[in-house]
């Protein structure tokens, strides 16, 4: 059933002969910029009245769509931070490369909270250190949920910001499907927020939205959208995302994923789209093992294996992969090491590209993970533990890294 009015618009069309862009000249959704299309830059039709009903439902001031993710989200937020005069950002020092590259290309500085990691896994960051983290900046930018499943104290960080009189970003681009339960939602806190509906809802890919609370945020946000955006928007995607926002809610779907989550044994978090497990040296195996029979997690870093669900999943889907992980190693306890606290007294020389073998006990360079989830393994500024390396070895997509070589500093005595 078509619910959106950009889908409507688009299977309404009449036949038509194109001398306009895009090239393949094909009749139907992929189109361009008409008389009848409206325009995303310029909305007054179609897209105005869509992204109006979409932002009365996340209770939004201003809901701008978007075709290039939560990227282009995540840098129109922080564009409008810096006009606003936010020179300095608290952050997680495990955010999206998005929100740290956005930083990098606007001159932000980031302060980043300290972040424990338990059994190999980044925590969201304590109020304690998120509290002593704002002190030093201008505004702080979570990340709810993260790529684990686990929810930061937004309650907490909302009378924090408003305490001290600056602004509340979240990254949110893995809780779309929170729009429901406003308790846990990104909107009901932040000042600005990014939605990545193409994770969690039934968007296509790229498919994202970022909103404002308040007409404080909203000019400054849509010039950031404009600037960060592409100029040639894909009408498929646009009307996805309009259509993922107003997709009904599934109880039934919550309430199987939350006990399939307790029958497995999986980690417990705070998101029931989240199933996290954790085979330590056993995931690269257990990786193969399903996809050998058709089954795809959503990512394996090495430690940790998560399968990501949506409104959409199935309880048939549910119940094949309860038979195959039956038949899988146990979930292992954390046996591994601890990865290095960061080091701050090194005196840090040149930078050089060595083997990964080799590179257990230098001092790292620059960041290193496993995509997805896209977060550092070991950082810039940490001690590169033998943990580490092992799993950026074995990782099938790995970042940071220059034909399987790691950079690291030369140290002076």
């Amino acid at each position: 059933m078509i619910r959106g009015k950009i889908a409507k618009m688009l299977c309404g069309q009449k036949r038509q002969i194109s001398f306009h862009t895009p090239g393949h000249k094909k009749r139907g959704a992929d189109i361009t910029e008409l008389s009848y299309s409206d325009n995303l830059f310029s909305p007054h039709g179609v897209i105005k009245a869509a992204q109006e009903e979409i932002a009365e439902r996340l209770g939004a001031y201003r809901t701008f769509f978007l075709t290039d993710g939560s990227t282009a989200g995540v840098h129109a937020m922080l564009f409008a931070l810096k006009e606003k005069g936010v020179t300095r950002i608290a952050l997680s020092p495990y955010s999206h490369p998005s929100v740290t590259g956005g930083c990098k290309l606007l001159g932000i500085e980031c302060v980043f909270i300290s972040v424990p990691l338990k059994e190999g896994m980044p925590l969201q960051p304590a109020p304690s250190e998120t509290e002593k983290a704002l002190r030093n900046a201008d505004a702080l930018l979570l990340t709810s949920p993260d790529y684990y499943g686990f929810l930061p104290d937004l309650a907490f960080a909302r009378d924090l910001t408003a305490r001290e009189k600056k602004p509340l970003a979240i990254d949110g681009a893995h809780g779309s499907h929170f729009h429901f339960d406003r308790i846990r939602y990104a909107g009901r806190y932040a000042d600005m927020w990014v939605d990545g509906a193409h994770k969690s809802l039934p968007a296509l890919t790229q498919g994202a939205a970022v909103s404002a609370k308040s007409g404080e945020w909203a000019d400054a946000l849509e010039e950031g959208v404009r600037i960060f955006h592409t100029s040639s928007p894909s009408y498929p995607i646009l009307a996805s995302v309009e259509e993922a926002f107003l997709y009904p809610r599934k109880p039934e779907t919550e309430r199987a994923a939350e006990e399939f989550k307790k029958n497995i044994g999986a980690v417990g978090n705070d998101d029931w789209t989240k199933v996290l497990i954790r085979y330590g040296k056993n995931a690269d195996a257990v990786e193969r093992f399903l996809e050998s029979r058709g089954v795809y997690p959503e990512f394996n870093d090495g430690n940790y294996i998560l399968f990501y669900l949506s409104p959409c999943t199935k309880k048939g889907e549910l119940r094949k992969l309860a038979g195959l992980l039956k038949k899988c190693p146990a979930p292992e306890a954390w046996e591994g090491e601890v990865l290095a606290a960061k080091v701050s007294n090194a005196q840090c020389g040149a930078i050089e590209y060595i083997p990964l073998k080799e590179a257990v006990g230098r001092l790292c360079a620059e960041d290193a993970g496993i995509f997805p989830p896209s977060l550092p393994v070991i950082r810039k500024g940490e001690r590169i533990a033998t943990e580490a390396v092992c799993r950026l070895e074995n990782a099938v997509h790995a970042f940071g890294l220059k034909d399987g070589k790691i950079a690291v500093y030369t140290e002076k005595e």
